[in-house]
This record gives structure tokens, C-alpha cells and sequence, in this order.
């Protein structure tokens, strides 16, 4: 199959009409229909039915949809990593949410910098969710982000994992207590151990309210509109007077994880990948020590 064949399903399959998908390529509907066709002749499947009024696509059109879409993705990934090994001193290009790293990142940075196979590294800040995507279009080599994610096309690591605590209004009636459970908070589809539904929850009110940083969501959880959860190392960091923080024995942990693209051969990444993933009991056993010494 050519990349142009599968651009084409891709867009009649997205669309469930030729005349759009065709507007959307910037051609006409007629030689669409005949590449179509001929994309399914050469395969010996039906793709699509037809009727006079709709398009739908069959079970097998389904699974070619999945699979050409990752195809497409990773024929782009690999021109713009081919133009980033291209450059005269390539750096490698770490992927985080702001302060989604478990407060991890600088070390993970400085001990990283020893490394005899060690770049310069570009730390990219991105939004909410987007990180398993960078790294499947080729615009970074790695990635720190929390569980659950999409782990297609890549490989991961677990960096750390540590406890949610409950992110109330100061003035929440719960906010008294400190004996509390997932069903006080009765959040809807969270459940104990349940990540997904978590995931699930936040990605709701991130949309709901249109939220596109952790001060926002701070800021609205102070003004009364929502509950949530945050890994307890963003709560160290991020104290409000107007924000009350309680443990939660059942929520749900935070797993801080490191993923990068599955067929990376770059020995660069491969130390990013064993730095980070020994940082975190190194600075554990640390802060304990320190702790052990002021008692």
C-alpha cells in the first residue's frame, strides 16, 4: 500500500463522504471513489458500504483505520526525527507537563549531565495529555508523564510512584475531617484503585472548565466549583491558604512514568531512561536520612 492509498481512507473514513474527504484533499470526488476501489481490490476487502444517502465502514474498514492512522503518524515521525538528527549539534528533547515530574526533573536533568552518552537537553512543557503524542510524531525523545496514558508505539519505564491527596475548598464541610474516603467525595466514576476513571474524571473537568494550567485548577478549587485529586508531590509544592489537602488511603496512586518511542535505538535516550528511573529511591533514601537527622 502507498502512503497517498491510505491518506485517502483515512479521510473518506473520517469524513463518511467522498465529496468532503475529496474537498478536504483538494481533489474531485470521482478519482477518490476509483483509488478506493482499487484500495480495496487490491487488498480483496470491503472497506466501506455504500448506499445512495450514507457511508459506513465495515468491521474490516475499522481495523484499517486504527492501523493506517498509526502508519501515516509514524511515516511523519520519521521525516521530522530523520531533520532533527540532521542538525549539527542535535540535543535530545524532553517532553514534560509543567510541574508534572514529581518534583523529580532537576535532578533527573543534573545527573543526566554526567552521563558519558549524555545530550544537551531541550525540556518541551506541554499540555494536559499531550506528551504520548510528541513522542509518537517525532518532535520528542522522551517523556515524563503520569499513568494512565496511550502507550501505542511506545515503551516506558516507571519513574516513581506516590500517593493522591484530596484537593478540597478551604471552607468544604470535608475539608474538617481527616479520616476520609473516595466515597466521601463521591466523584463520579472514581473508584478505589480505578486510574482510569480517574483519568477519566480529570480529563471531564479539565474540558467542563476549560482548564489549561495547574493555577486555574487550583484557583477554582479555592473558589468552591470542584473537588479533586493531586499527587501528593505537587500538594508539597503548591500549598494555597484557600486550598485544605487530605490524605486518601484508597485513591487511586500516581505512577510517574518515562516512555519513549518503541524502535528508538538512541543510546542518548537510553541513559535519559536509567537516570530517571533511579533518581527517585536515591532521593528518597536522601530525604529520609535528612529527616532521621533533624529528629
Amino acid at each position: 500500500m502507498e502512503s497517498r492509498s491510505l491518506r485517502y481512507f483515512v479521510a473518506v473514513a473520517e469524513e463518511l463522504n467522498f465529496a468532503r474527504a475529496a474537498e478536504r484533499l483538494g481533489i474531485s470526488a470521482p478519482p477518490l471513489s476509483r483509488a478506493i476501489r482499487k484500495l480495496e481490490t487490491d487488498l480483496g476487502i470491503t472497506l466501506f458500504e455504500r448506499t445512495t444517502h450514507s457511508v459506513t465502514l465495515t468491521p474490516p474498514g475499522t481495523v484499517l483505520l486504527t492501523e493506517a492512522r498509526i502508519a501515516l503518524d509514524a511515516l511523519q515521525a520519521a521525516g521530522r526525527r530523520a531533520q532533527r538528527a540532521a542538525d549539527p549539534e542535535p540535543k535530545l528533547v524532553l517532553t514534560v507537563k509543567a510541574d508534572g515530574a514529581a518534583g523529580l526533573l532537576d535532578a533527573i536533568l543534573a545527573r543526566y549531565a554526567t552521563e558519558p552518552a549524555a545530550r544537551p537537553v531541550t525540556v518541551r512543557l506541554s499540555g494536559w495529555g499531550e506528551q504520548a503524542r510528541l513522542l509518537r510524531a517525532g518532535e520528542a525523545d522522551a517523556a515524563l508523564l503520569y499513568e494512565p496514558f496511550d502507550r501505542t508505539g511506545l515503551d516506558a519505564e516507571t519513574v516513581t510512584v506516590e500517593p493522591r491527596l484530596a484537593a478540597l475548598p478551604a471552607t468544604h464541610p470535608l475539608a474538617a475531617r481527616d479520616d476520609l474516603t473516595l466515597a466521601d467525595l463521591a466523584l463520579p466514576g472514581v473508584e478505589p484503585g480505578d486510574s482510569g476513571g480517574l483519568c477519566r474524571y480529570l480529563d471531564a473537568i479539565m474540558e467542563q472548565y476549560a482548564i489549561t494550567d495547574l493555577a486555574q485548577l487550583l484557583a477554582l478549587v479555592e473558589f468552591g466549583d470542584l473537588v479533586t485529586l493531586l499527587p501528593e508531590s505537587v500538594t508539597t509544592r503548591y500549598p494555597r491558604p484557600g486550598v485544605a489537602y487530605r490524605e486518601l488511603p484508597d485513591a487511586p496512586p500516581a505512577t510517574l512514568s518515562i516512555a519513549w518511542p518503541q524502535h528508538s535505538r538512541s543510546t542518548a535516550t537510553a541513559a535519559l531512561v536509567r537516570v530517571a528511573t533511579s533518581v527517585a529511591p536515591v532521593q528518597e533514601a536522601a530525604e529520609g536520612t535528612a529527616t532521621k537527622q533533624r529528629d
